[in-house]
C-alpha cells in the first residue's frame, strides 16, 4: 500500500477530485456508507511498490530506445487521463480527440480498469499526488527525423515514473502513437494471466523511420462496404449492446492497423476483372459485360451518374466521409486512387467513345474529351478527400503511347494541385520516350524491379519513391496465378530474404542484388505500402477472409516499415522469435473492432444451445442476441423442412452469413455458395458444420468419411479455373425465418472445429 499521504497533502484541482469520489462511490460497496469514502480514496492514492531497471515487454513495431528508472507506475483505478489544456485543441484531429478514442481503447484493452472522464488541465504534472495518471501534452520544441533526416511528427517521448505517464510530442500525432505503445504494453502484461499491470519507470523516445507505412486495398475489383474500412464495436461495446438489444457488428481495417503504427489505406477504388477473351478481338462486345467497378457515387442529378453502374456497391459521400473521419480519428490516411489511363474500362463502359481502339480497358488519350472527362471526375470527388494526396494509377499503360502517358500523368498532376493543392501518385510504370518525362513532382509507388521501374535510377533522377515491390508485398485474395504470390506476406523473405540474409526494410527493391537496394537514409524515399489485390472478385472471398491474409502481414510489416532491419542499435529490432511471441496476444488484444468475431461462450466451449426453438411464425426469427462467431467453430443441429416449402428460407443467419435451407447454400457479402446438398423432408437430418479460417465443411449424418466443403470457382485470367474452398462465420444471430417451415432441433454452436 502507498503510504505517507495525508488529506492534508491532497491538492488536486477539485473537479477531479470531485470525479475521484463520485467514482469511489459508485464502486465501494454500500455497507462501507460515504462516511468512509474519503478513507477509501485515501487507501486508492496511497498504494506504492518498488521495482528496480525493470524492462518493457517486446512489442510491435518496437521502440527506439527505452532508458530504466527506478519504481513501476501501476495501472490501477481510478486512472486519470489529463490532457494539457494549452494544446487540447491542436491540430486535426486535435490532441483531444486521441485522448477520446485513447481513453476507449485503454477500457477495452483493460476492461477491469476504472476510467474517470477526461480531464482539461494546465496542473503541473508533478503534482498527481499518487493517484495513477496519465498526461497527454505537446512540446513543439522537440525535433523527431526520419532516418533520411527530414523532420516527422510522428515521434514521441513517453516519461514513467510511479504515479504518473506523461506522452508528449511535437505534434498530436506523435501522441497518439504514443498511446499505441502504453496499450500493448498493458496488453501483454494482460496475457501472462494477471490483473495487475506495472510499467517499468523509465523514458521512451521513438520515431518512425520512414513517412509512409500503409496497406493498399484493392476495392475495384471487390466490393467492400465502409463499415468493414472504418468502426466497430469492441467486444466488451456488443455484450452492452446486446443486453440492450441494438446490435452492429462491422469490421474495421483503420483501427486494426492503427494499433501497429501503420499510418496509411491506400483505396485502390476503380478497377475491373481482366479476362482477355472479354476484353480483345475484332468484333468483340463481351467487355461490355465484364465486371468493372467505380465504387465513389456521385450525388443525384450528377453529369457522372453513368460512371457507377453498380449502386449497391457503392460509397455515398456521407458513408465516405464518416470512414474517413474515423481512419483519421485512428491516426490512418486514406488515400484514394481512381486508375486511369490503364485499367479504365468502367468509364469506357460508360462513355465507350473514349475508348482505346483495341482495348477497351484503355483510355484514348489523344481523344479531345478524354482528358476534360477525367478532369471533371476528380473535379467531383476531390473535396471528399482530406489526405493531402491523392492516386491517379496510372500504371500498364501501352508502352508504345509514352508521350501520351507522360504528358497525360502531368497533365493531371497540374490540374490536382491547382484546383485542390494536392499531389499525386502513380505506379511505377516503364514507359519509354526520347522525349518527354514525369515530373518530379509526382511520387513513384513502385512494383516491379526490374520490369516497370529501377527504383535506384528513379531515386538518383531526384524522384520521390514508396517501395511497395511485388516479391515481397503483394498478396493476392484467396489464391494467385501459379502461387506467384502467398497468402499473407512471407515471414522468411521478410525477415532474412535478402542479400546476406538480412530482413527487408522499404529500402529492399531486391532480393538477389544489393546493388538495386538502397541506404535506410536515401533521400526521396518516403516508404513502404504492402498490397492486397483481389484480381478474382467478389466471389473469391469475403470481407473476414480478406482480414485473416491482411492481420499477420499488417503486423511484420509495420515491424519493418517503422524500426527498418539493421538500422538502430543491438536490441532495438524485433526479432523473428519476439515477433513470433507477441503476435497472437497483441492480435487478440486490438482494440475498437473486433474483426476476430470473438464471443464468451455461456460454458466451456459452448456459445449457445437449444433442444428446440419456439418459432412463432414462419417470417419472424429466433434471436439469440449473438451476432456473428469467428472460426474456428462448429455449428450442430437436426432438421426437416415442411414437404410444402422445402427450399424456403433461412435455417441460420448473422451479420456475416447466412445459411439458406436450399441446398445448404451459404450467403456471404450478397454471394452464394452452395454445398449441392438437398435436405429431405420426410425425416430430420443431422447436419454439423464445421470452420476454420482456411475452409468450412459440413458432416451429414455423421458420415465423417465424406465431409462436404463449401468452395468458390475462380476464372484466372481466362485461362483455368480454380477452385478455393471459403471460410464463413458462424451465422449466429438468428434461427430461422425468411419463411422457413419444419423444424430445426439440438443446436449447438461451440468454439474450436
Amino acid at each position: 500500500m502507498r503510504r505517507g499521504c495525508t488529506e492534508a497533502a491532497i491538492h488536486y484541482p477539485s473537479p477531479l477530485k470531485e470525479r475521484l469520489y463520485s467514482y469511489l462511490e459508485s464502486s465501494v460497496p454500500v455497507i462501507l456508507g460515504k462516511m468512509f469514502l474519503k478513507t477509501a480514496l485515501l487507501t486508492v492514492i496511497t498504494t506504492s511498490a518498488k521495482v528496480f531497471g525493470g524492462s518493457l515487454e517486446p512489442q510491435i513495431p518496437s521502440v527506439a530506445s527505452f532508458t530504466p528508472s527506478h519504481g513501476t507506475f501501476e495501472l490501477s483505478p481510478p486512472v486519470q487521463i489529463v490532457v494539457d489544456s494549452k494544446h487540447a485543441s491542436h491540430g486535426t484531429p486535435s490532441l483531444l480527440d486521441f485522448a477520446h478514442t485513447f481513453r476507449d481503447d485503454l477500457q477495452d484493452v483493460v476492461p477491469h480498469l476504472g476510467l474517470v472522464p477526461i480531464l482539461q488541465s494546465s496542473f503541473t504534472p508533478g503534482n498527481t499526488f499518487e493517484i495513477p495518471t496519465i498526461h497527454l501534452t505537446l512540446d513543439t520544441s522537440l525535433r523527431y527525423k526520419l532516418y533520411n533526416g527530414d523532420a516527422t511528427d510522428e515521434g514521441y517521448d513517453i516519461e514513467i515514473s510511479r504515479d504518473l505517464v506523461i506522452v508528449k510530442g511535437s505534434a498530436p500525432l506523435g501522441v497518439w502513437w504514443g498511446t499505441r505503445t502504453l496499450l500493448q504494453q498493458a496488453a501483454l502484461q494482460l496475457a501472462h494471466g494477471g490483473k495487475i499491470i506495472s510499467l517499468p519507470a523509465g523514458n521512451i523516445s521513438d520515431a518512425p523511420g520512414w513517412e509512409i507505412r500503409g496497406f493498399m486495398l484493392d476495392a475495384g475489383r471487390h466490393w467492400f462496404d465502409t463499415k468493414f474500412l472504418s468502426k466497430f464495436p469492441t467486444i466488451s461495446q456488443l455484450e452492452t449492446r446486446t443486453k440492450l438489444g441494438h446490435f452492429l457488428l462491422t469490421g474495421d481495417l483503420c483501427v486494426y492497423v492503427s494499433f501497429f503504427k501503420i499510418n496509411e489505406m491506400h483505396l485502390h477504388a476503380s478497377d475491373n476483372l481482366w479476362n482477355p477473351n472479354f476484353l480483345y478481338g475484332e468484333g468483340n462486345e463481351g467487355w461490355k459485360h465484364l465486371y468493372a467497378a467505380f465504387r465513389f457515387q456521385p450525388p443525384p442529378g450528377s453529369s457522372l451518374d453513368g460512371l457507377v453502374p453498380r449502386k449497391n456497391e457503392s460509397w455515398t459521400k456521407q458513408k465516405f466521409l464518416q470512414m474517413q473521419d474515423t481512419c483519421a480519428r485512428h491516426g490512418v490516411t486514406v488515400i484514394p486512387e481512381i486508375d486511369t489511363p490503364g485499367h479504365s474500362l468502367v468509364i469506357n463502359q460508360w462513355k465507350p467513345e473514349l475508348m482505346e481502339n483495341g482495348a477497351p480497358d484503355h483510355l484514348n488519350l489523344s481523344y479531345p474529351d478524354t482528358i476534360p472527362t477525367i478532369k471533371s471526375i476528380w473535379d467531383e470527388f476531390l473535396p471528399w478527400f482530406s489526405a493531402p494526396e491523392v492516386s491517379i494509377g496510372a500504371d500498364e499503360y501501352d508502352a508504345a503511347l509514352a508521350d501520351d502517358y507522360i504528358s497525360f500523368v502531368n497533365t493531371m498532376s497540374t490540374h490536382i494541385s491547382s484546383t485542390s493543392g494536392k499531389s499525386i501518385r502513380i505506379w511505377g510504370t516503364n514507359e519509354p520516350s526520347t522525349t518527354l518525362s514525369v515530373s518530379t513532382n509526382v511520387t513513384i509507388q513502385h512494383w516491379d524491379f526490374p520490369g516497370d521501374s529501377v527504383p535506384v535510377r528513379l531515386l538518383a533522377e531526384g524522384y520521390r519513391i514508396i517501395n511497395s515491390e511485388q516479391t515481397f508485398l503483394y498478396l493476392d485474395g484467396k489464391t494467385s496465378d501459379n502461387g506467384q504470390f502467398p497468402q499473407e506476406l512471407s515471414q522468411d523473405l521478410l525477415w532474412s530474404g535478402t542479400p546476406g540474409g538480412s530482413g527487408w526494410a522499404p529500402n529492399v527493391f531486391s532480393r538477389t542484388d544489393a546493388s538495386n537496394n538502397t541506404r535506410p537514409d536515401a533521400p526521396g524515399l518516403r516508404g513502404a505500402i504492402f498490397a492486397l489485390w483481389n484480381d478474382w472478385g467478389n466471389n473469391a472471398t469475403t470481407a473476414l477472409e480478406v482480414y485473416y491474409q491482411l492481420a499477420r502481414s499488417a503486423a511484420v510489416f509495420a515491424e519493418k516499415a517503422w524500426a527498418g532491419a539493421g538500422v538502430r542499435s543491438p536490441g532495438a529490432e524485433l526479432t523473428r522469435a519476439q515477433f513470433d511471441a507477441v503476435y497472437p496476444r497483441l492480435n487478440a488484444a486490438s482494440p475498437g473492432q473486433n474483426l476476430n468475431r470473438v464471443v464468451r461462450p455461456v460454458r466451456g466451449d459452448v456459445v449457445y444451445e437449444y433442444a428446440s426453438i419456439p418459432f412463432r411464425s414462419a417470417r419472424q426469427a429466433f434471436d439469440t442476441d449473438i451476432p456473428s462467431v469467428g472460426p474456428p467453430y462448429t455449428l450442430s443441429f437436426r432438421v426437416k423442412p415442411d414437404a410444402g416449402a422445402p427450399s424456403t428460407g433461412t435455417l441460420f443467419s448473422g451479420i456475416d452469413s447466412k445459411l439458406h435451407v436450399a441446398n445448404l447454400t451459404f450467403e456471404a457479402m450478397g454471394q452464394l455458395y452452395a454445398l449441392g446438398y438437398v435436405l429431405p423432408t420426410a425425416r430430420f437430418t443431422h447436419v454439423s458444420i464445421h470452420a476454420t479460417r482456411e475452409y468450412t465443411y459440413a458432416v451429414i449424418d455423421g458420415d465423417e468419411t465424406h465431409p462436404r466443403f463449401w468452395y468458390t470457382l475462380m476464372d484466372i485470367w481466362g485461362e483455368y479455373m480454380a477452385l478455393g474452398n471459403m471460410s464463413f462465420a458462424a451465422p449466429s444471430r438468428h434461427i430461422g425465418g425468411d419463411g422457413f417451415h419444419g423444424s430445426i432441433r439440438d443446436i449447438k454452436l461451440v468454439l474450436g472445429a
